[in-house]
């Protein structure tokens, strides 16, 4: 994920703005995806289904994993 170009400040902070975006996208997916898992109005889910979702989660925080890093990454180039 690292898109170092060596820009300056300016295209670090625009850099950060992407990644804070993406952040925002991904938590709010997971958050959706958490909540199906959770939701058990509907009865008893197929578990297949409710495996898939449970992966899906997962995987989305995962990516919100690096995104954090390299957010970590960026300020700390900021300073």
């Amino acid at each position: 994920m690292s898109n170092d170009t060596g820009g300056g400040p300016a295209d670090t902070r625009a850099e950060l703005r992407v990644v804070e975006t993406e952040l925002e996208q991904l938590r709010g997916t997971v958050a959706g995806l958490r909540e199906q898992i959770g939701d058990r109005s509907d009865g008893p889910r197929d578990p297949a289904e409710l495996a898939a979702v449970l992966t899906a989660a997962e995987e989305q925080e995962a990516v919100i994993g690096i995104l954090e890093g390299r957010r970590s990454e960026l300020l700390a180039r900021l300073g």
